[in-house]
């Protein structure tokens, strides 16, 4: 069977997904990539996670061709291969429509940064990015979901290796990290400082985000050059 690890681990990734309270019905998905090879293996369409096994996700090269699979891949699986080919340093990517970071994409919000559990996890607020056209969403619109991810973080000048994920406006979050594991990890936080942001506005809708000194602080000692945050591997 090809890429038996990655399977069992782009399987583990999506079950964790239903375990952190993430997803409902088939609502969400996982993928992870193989660069040496150049293929992906990712979650079947529509599949109950009840019924899913390392053995149906679903191998494609880059240009979506099913390498290894029975089943349909994610009806996502071209947003996720644009983010591949443009992120270079990403191995793994995750989409799901999770309660409070989809209320921030529908009122068409970024996440503001309030704190330092945001901060610990993201080098800034979370972006939105703007809605699909109708010749997109007609046309091509997976991989245009792709694109419009990408046009964001290039007309912001971000930096998607410190902040690893976004909301799509009117659809949902997407995540990213180096690994499947590390894009639902990207998946739970952005969940839980979106619920966080919403909280502290309805308690102060005056707040401001939080002082760029401190952010820096906290992202830095986790993730900068010489963090030290943890303990030495």
């Amino acid at each position: 069977m090809l890429l038996a690890d990655l399977r069992k681990r782009v399987y583990l990734a999506n079950m964790e997904l239903q375990q952190k309270g993430l997803v409902k019905f088939t609502w969400g998905n996982v993928s992870g990539i193989d660069r040496d090879k150049g293929l992906v293996v990712i979650k079947p369409s529509g599949v109950k996670y009840e019924e899913l096994s390392p053995e149906n996700m679903v191998i494609t090269d880059l240009d979506g061709n099913i390498v290894e699979g029975e089943l349909n891949p994610s009806s996502d699986l071209k947003t996720h291969l644009e983010l591949y080919k443009s992120f270079l340093n990403i191995g793994g990517v995750v989409h799901t429509h999770s309660e409070e970071a989809v209320a921030w994409a529908q009122a068409g919000r970024d996440i503001t940064s309030y704190g330092t559990t945001h901060a610990d996890y993201f080098y800034g607020d979370i972006p939105c990015a703007r809605s699909l056209t109708e010749d997109e969403v007609s046309n091509a619109y997976e991989k245009e979901t792709g694109t419009v991810i990408i046009e964001t973080f290039i007309e912001r000048k971000i930096d998607p290796n410190y902040i690893p994920g976004i909301v799509v406006r009117n659809h949902g979050p997407f995540t990213w990290g180096k690994s499947p594991e590390e894009a639902v990890y990207h998946a739970v936080v952005l969940e839980e400082v979106a619920k966080m942001a919403r909280k502290t506005e309805q308690i102060n809708p005056e707040v401001k985000r939080v002082d760029q000194y401190l952010l820096e602080k906290h992202f830095m000692r986790k993730h900068g050059a010489n963090a030290y945050y943890g303990q030495k591997k």
